[in-house]
Protein backbone atom coordinates (compact mmCIF):
# COMPACT_ATOMS: atom_id res chain seq x y z
CA UNK A 1 0.00 0.00 0.00
CA UNK A 2 2.73 2.70 0.61
CA UNK A 3 4.43 1.48 -2.63
CA UNK A 4 0.65 2.46 -4.38
CA UNK A 5 0.97 5.88 -2.15
CA UNK A 6 4.77 6.51 -3.90
CA UNK A 7 3.50 5.77 -6.98
CA UNK A 8 0.62 8.24 -7.19
CA UNK A 9 3.20 11.34 -5.87
CA UNK A 10 5.45 10.17 -8.63
CA UNK A 11 2.95 10.29 -10.95
CA UNK A 12 1.20 13.86 -10.22
CA UNK A 13 -1.54 12.17 -7.86
CA UNK A 14 0.04 15.41 -5.79
CA UNK A 15 -1.51 18.58 -8.33
CA UNK A 16 -4.70 20.24 -8.09
CA UNK A 17 -5.89 22.36 -11.20
CA UNK A 18 -8.65 24.60 -10.31
CA UNK A 19 -10.28 27.51 -11.81
CA UNK A 20 -10.63 30.51 -10.05
CA UNK A 21 -12.68 34.08 -11.00
CA UNK A 22 -10.00 36.91 -12.40
CA UNK A 23 -10.55 38.81 -9.40
CA UNK A 24 -9.51 36.09 -7.00
CA UNK A 25 -6.34 35.03 -9.59
CA UNK A 26 -5.57 39.17 -9.21
CA UNK A 27 -5.51 39.39 -5.53
CA UNK A 28 -3.33 36.18 -5.31
CA UNK A 29 -0.76 37.82 -7.65
CA UNK A 30 -0.79 41.21 -5.67
CA UNK A 31 -0.62 39.28 -2.10
CA UNK A 32 2.66 37.31 -4.20
CA UNK A 33 4.10 40.04 -5.38
CA UNK A 34 3.90 41.91 -1.96
CA UNK A 35 5.26 39.43 -0.05
CA UNK A 36 7.94 38.29 -2.35
CA UNK A 37 6.20 34.77 -3.53
CA UNK A 38 4.91 32.77 -6.44
CA UNK A 39 1.54 32.76 -6.76
CA UNK A 40 1.55 28.97 -6.71
CA UNK A 41 3.17 29.71 -2.81
CA UNK A 42 0.25 32.21 -1.93
CA UNK A 43 -2.49 29.11 -3.45
CA UNK A 44 -0.51 26.49 -0.81
CA UNK A 45 -0.97 29.64 2.06
CA UNK A 46 -4.57 30.18 1.73
CA UNK A 47 -5.00 26.46 1.74
CA UNK A 48 -3.10 25.71 4.67
CA UNK A 49 -4.89 28.63 6.21
CA UNK A 50 -8.04 27.86 4.60
CA UNK A 51 -9.08 24.18 5.27
CA UNK A 52 -8.74 24.02 8.83
CA UNK A 53 -10.65 27.71 9.56
CA UNK A 54 -13.42 25.92 7.25
CA UNK A 55 -13.29 22.66 9.44
CA UNK A 56 -13.78 25.00 12.38
CA UNK A 57 -16.46 26.44 10.91
CA UNK A 58 -18.57 23.25 10.02
CA UNK A 59 -18.28 22.06 13.61
CA UNK A 60 -19.19 25.16 14.91
CA UNK A 61 -22.56 25.33 12.30
CA UNK A 62 -23.44 21.43 13.37
CA UNK A 63 -22.80 22.59 16.88
CA UNK A 64 -25.13 25.28 16.33
CA UNK A 65 -27.68 23.27 14.46
CA UNK A 66 -27.82 20.96 17.45
CA UNK A 67 -28.38 23.12 19.59
CA UNK A 68 -31.34 25.66 17.93
CA UNK A 69 -32.58 21.89 17.87
CA UNK A 70 -32.50 21.24 21.27
CA UNK A 71 -34.15 24.96 22.30
CA UNK A 72 -36.86 24.48 19.63
CA UNK A 73 -37.84 21.55 21.62
CA UNK A 74 -37.42 23.08 24.71
CA UNK A 75 -39.67 25.82 23.85
CA UNK A 76 -42.57 23.39 22.00
CA UNK A 77 -42.56 21.18 25.67
CA UNK A 78 -43.02 24.64 27.27
CA UNK A 79 -45.87 25.75 25.28
CA UNK A 80 -47.48 22.21 25.50
CA UNK A 81 -47.36 22.64 28.89
CA UNK A 82 -48.94 26.60 28.85
CA UNK A 83 -51.60 24.97 26.59
CA UNK A 84 -52.47 22.26 29.99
Amino acid sequence: MNEQIQNEKLRGGHCLNIFVSFELKERLKVLAKKYDRTTSDMVRSVLKVGIPMMEGLSEAEETMVKEYVQLFRKLRQVKSLKEI
